[in-house]
């Protein structure tokens, strides 16, 4: 049988990842040989859908169970959508895992154990403690308190709350990009076209790689349809289908989907011809009218 377990790791001395979507890797197994294949997970850093893209990759490569340590709803559905088994609350080395899988000592689950976007800023969970402790006499919290702005917004990065002290005296809900490196003389008040200003280059550079990266997910997504197609295999893929009972026909799902293969008539009509299954519109669906199922 064909496992995958998501790992830390290329190996199977490597620790599981408790992340489905968005772990590092994805050791696939053969559990009669032991042979082992790590794949590097591609949609890492996808800003939503990483669920359902990394199910679609499992699918792919005909993973019958998935071990992870946890799997939100978005994932947990496509995988059932593919027939591939969940098992969830796996943690240490991989090949104990395996091991306690082929003895029978884990048992699938019937739903997801976490929320959407589960893993989502994983690593910086520690600038949430920043902004707790951070509180000054002025009540500024956060990080980069440059320049105040003066009676109006403020620049830090965070919220003034009342006059703030070495702020600039900002009022309100200030919030300013962070611009200032220290805690000097605040200037004079911004005009108010100067209140927000652009981001700098470096959050831009981080933006167009995130860009980038949505991107090579939408062209690994269409080059798997084309494989799928010139194999033979099109009838195992997942395309989008739409509750219609849930479905405000909204547009949102028209305009993510990368390949137009969604229309609006009333509510989302689904070319079948056209969808690759990538997952967009389900992720964006703020009615969750959208699954994935089988084509």
């Amino acid at each position: 049988m064909i496992i995958a377990v998501t790992a830390k790791g290329k190996t199977l001395d490597d620790q599981v990842d408790p992340r489905f979507g968005r772990c590092p890797y994805f050791l696939v197994v053969d559990t009669e040989t032991l042979k082992a294949e790590a794949i590097e997970n591609p949609n890492l850093a996808l800003g939503g859908g990483a669920g359902i893209q990394s199910a679609q990759l499992m699918a792919e490569h005909d993973v019958k169970v998935v071990l992870t340590g946890n799997c939100g709803p978005n994932a947990y559905q496509t995988l059932n959508a593919a027939e591939i088994e969940v098992i969830v609350g796996a943690t240490g080395k991989i090949c104990d895992v395996v091991e306690q899988f082929k003895s029978g000592a884990l048992s699938s689950t019937q739903s997801p154990n976490v929320a959407s976007h589960f893993g989502m800023g994983a690593d910086t969970a520690g600038s949430a403690e920043q902004v707790t402790s951070d509180m000054g006499g002025g009540m500024t919290m956060g990080r980069g308190m440059g320049g105040g702005g003066g009676g109006g917004r403020g620049m830090g990065r965070g919220m003034g709350m009342g006059s703030g002290q070495g702020m600039g005296g900002g009022r309100g809900m200030g919030r300013g990009m962070g611009m200032g490196g220290g805690m000097g003389v605040a200037p004079p008040a911004l005009p108010a076209e100067a209140a927000f200003p652009a981001p700098s280059g470096g959050g831009e550079i981080d933006a167009l790689k995130a860009e980038a990266q949505n991107l090579g997910a939408q062209l690994q997504a269409i080059t798997a349809r084309i494989g799928q197609i010139q194999s033979g295999g099109a009838q195992r893929r997942l395309i989008a289908a739409v509750d219609a009972e849930k479905c405000t026909g909204c547009g949102l799902c028209e305009k993510v989907c990368p390949v137009g293969a969604i229309a609006i008539e009333t509510i989302a009509v689904i070319d079948a011809a056209k969808c690759t299954g990538c997952g967009h519109c389900v992720a964006e669906c703020p009615q969750d009218a959208l699954t994935l199922k089988k084509g």
